[in-house]
């Protein structure tokens, strides 16, 4: 039973059988693929509601020492992803490093993470779309704008089901396709933020940054365990792979420059932000709304909710996207039924795993009450930044495989140090999501043994 739980998979195989899928992305594609992954809601709310109520001014500095935490991160996934230029990203690499299950239970953890998080998004999407609705005066049935609820007067959240099906047509045409649409979405997005910063520069008051630490050190690093969260996405770009036009190189840029770009538009954000209004005043839904209402702005504040949706709308794109690509991987390696790793010949797209991955999407999103439930979804990405971590000191132990052009530097150290501080934010999530994500777990063990132990191997092609 070791022998068969601890079987690592083959990277020649694994690229053979990921060759049906057409490389068209650049280096630009993947830059506005983390882009769009990392930056969404969060940029309009978590700074002000992060510096209400631990960081005071000093959310910079949170933001700052959040970013060190995932370029640490970013840097072990930048390796493993040119070395393993494969489908399926975190799922693929604990595979091919670890062995069988332990891939399997990280590429559980992932579709933990991808379907709440389309799912919870969505329903952010539609909370916005109908405030941007109402602005203009047209008013949504409160019937179509919520979980299904009846004692609250709600049946489904339309406007959720709508987003999900328009990104699933969207994806189903092709990669081409939908980096297109990304990328359009990406640049309004920045314009919106761009608008923001611009007007903000000349509304900010010194006053409004004293005192820095209101609430001390402390205040600082817990605010940073908060935000931390706002730049989770980048290792969506490691799903696209085999898609990508010379990956050993374009995959490590995509990484790191959209964290990079998307930790000095937070840092901006904040430092307007707070400068324009007093942190103690932002303790509100939609902090910058209301620094801009406070600052006689509020006639363009329709623009923000634009800028927000199209946020959202990127970040379930790439999401859907990289799930479909690890469902895919699931099946192309027979932990599940082998139909979810088949390749469509006509738009080079997995079809099963796009149609498994949004229909779970849009049953969540649209029927679903998911407060009690996003919070597994930091569960799910530090399992696999962890993991990716530890790979990294793992992979270099490994003779038998090719090693890449771009190495994390100070090895091995700093991926010692990123598992470390993936797990001390692990212990920063509530008991009761852990008591949840450990029954994910049981489920996903259930499952492998039931059917991925017996099927996963019985053809040679994936396993060494």
């Amino acid at each position: 039973m070791k022998e068969k739980l601890f079987r690592k998979a083959s990277i020649k195989e694994f690229m053979l059988s990921d060759a049906h899928f057409e490389k068209t992305l650049t280096k630009w594609n993947l830059i506005a693929l983390g882009i769009g992954s990392i930056i969404g809601t969060g940029i309009f709310i978590l700074p002000g509601i992060v510096a209400y109520s631990t960081s005071g001014p000093a959310i910079t500095i949170s933001f700052i020492l959040a970013a060190i935490v995932c370029v640490l991160a970013a840097l072990c996934f930048a390796e493993l992803s040119s070395t393993f230029p494969v489908a399926g990203s975190t799922y693929s690499y604990g595979s091919l490093i670890f062995g069988e299950f332990p891939g399997w239970i990280v590429g559980w953890s992932l579709v933990l993470e991808y379907v709440l998080g389309v799912a919870a998004v969505s329903s952010g999407f539609s909370a916005y779309f109908v405030s941007l609705f109402n602005g203009f005066g047209i008013e949504i049935p409160k019937e179509l704008t919520g979980p299904f609820d009846p004692s609250q007067g709600t049946f489904v959240n339309l406007p959720s089901v709508i987003v999900l099906i328009f990104i699933y047509f969207l994806l189903r045409r092709g990669i081409k396709s939908s980096a297109r649409v990304n990328a359009f979405m990406v640049f309004v997005k920045l314009a919106v933020i761009a608008i923001f910063i611009i007007i903000g520069l000349f509304f900010i008051k010194p006053t409004n940054y004293h005192p820095y630490f209101p609430m001390g050190g402390a205040g600082v690093i817990k605010g940073a365990a908060l935000v931390f969260f706002a730049y989770l996405g980048f290792d969506v770009v490691s799903s696209s792979a085999p898609e990508v036009k010379n990956p050993q190189k374009n995959i490590p840029a995509g990484i790191l420059y959209s964290l990079a770009i998307c930790t000095v538009l937070y840092l901006i954000m904040s430092t307007v932000l707070t400068g324009m209004v007093n942190y103690k005043n932002l303790n509100v839904a939609d902090p910058v709304v209301y620094a801009l209402n406070a600052v006689g702005m509020g006639r363009i504040s329709f623009i923000i909710s634009i800028g927000a949706l199209a946020g959202m709308f990127t970040m379930m794109l790439n999401t859907v996207y990289g799930g479909s690509r690890l469902v895919y991987a699931l099946g192309r390696d027979n932990l599940i039924p082998k139909k979810f790793g088949e390749i469509n010949p006509d738009n080079k797209v997995p079809m099963l795993s796009l149609n498994s991955i949004t229909v779970l999407a849009i049953l969540l999103g649209g029927f679903v009450s998911l407060k009690e439930l996003t919070s597994l979804v930091n569960i799910g990405t530090l399992v696999s930044f962890t993991f990716v971590s530890l790979g990294v000191i793992k992979l270099r132990k490994r003779d038998d495989i090719p090693k890449s052009s771009f190495q994390m530097p100070l090895y091995p150290w700093l991926p010692g140090l990123s598992a470390i501080l993936c797990v001390a934010l692990m212990t920063q999530v509530s008991i009761q999501s852990w008591i949840a994500s450990l029954v994910w777990f049981a489920i996903g063990i259930v499952i492998y043994f039931m059917y991925g132990y017996r099927k996963a191997g019985k053809s040679p092609e994936n396993y060494k």
